[in-house]
């Protein structure tokens, strides 16, 4: 819903201060998305998709090339700048795809498990690429099932259940309001969602 992919069945959604289904091309211009799986053109390289991106949001031709080689650079693509797509790995194309949703320099980035399938060094360097870009006053939204990248990177957790947002906040209001002391957003998703009683079978099966 907040990239416009979904519509709301009730209530508003406003992205940079746009109204999603009002104002669908002003909100998406300030927003980017990548969805869990990769879906980019195949057949186009690397620095080829960054153009065709740059074309759709009507970008500067003189800032280009510029922002294609940084974004290339940044994400370690260089050497594979002028590949097909269909030859990148999982983790390649994963990286292609942040690119791509950050070509326009977004107000607000909406990322579906971002580092699922990949090896290490790219999730690090992922990571690291976020926490800069929200440090310089972005919005990030990310869904993930990895609770430790949840607690490490975000600034405020949601934690839904069956559908419904059952807590939201900082790690330390999580622990507040789950009367956890210093427990992990593991222990603290587990009480909060009924899974408690699993985590003390798997203890008792050890």
């Amino acid at each position: 819903m907040i990239v416009g992919l979904l519509q709301p069945s009730s209530g508003i959604v406003k992205v940079a201060g746009y109204d999603v289904q009002t104002q669908p091309l002003l909100s998406k211009a300030s927003s980017g998305y990548v969805p869990d799986t990769p879906n980019l053109y195949a057949k186009l390289t690397g620095r080829e998709l960054l153009g065709f991106v740059a074309d759709l949001y009507d970008l500067d031709r003189k800032q280009v090339v510029h922002r294609i080689d940084e974004l290339l650079r940044m994400f370690d693509l260089g050497e594979a700048a002028d590949d097909t797509i269909d030859s990148y790995s999982h983790g390649m194309q994963q990286k292609a795809s942040l690119a791509a949703a950050l070509m326009h320099d977004p107000r607000v980035l909406v990322l579906d498990e971002p580092t699922v399938g990949l090896d290490p060094k790219s999730a690090r360097l992922i990571k690291d690429i976020l926490r800069q870009i929200a440090d310089r006053g972005a919005a990030i939204m990310l869904s993930t099932h990895i609770l430790e990248i949840a607690e490490r990177m975000c600034d405020r957790i949601g934690i839904i259940n069956k559908g419904q947002l059952v807590a939201v906040g900082t790690m330390e209001e999580l622990r507040r309001l789950g009367q956890t002391g210093e427990a992990s957003l593991e222990d603290i998703f587990l009480g909060l969602t009924g899974g408690a009683e699993v985590a003390e079978i798997a203890e008792i099966l050890k």
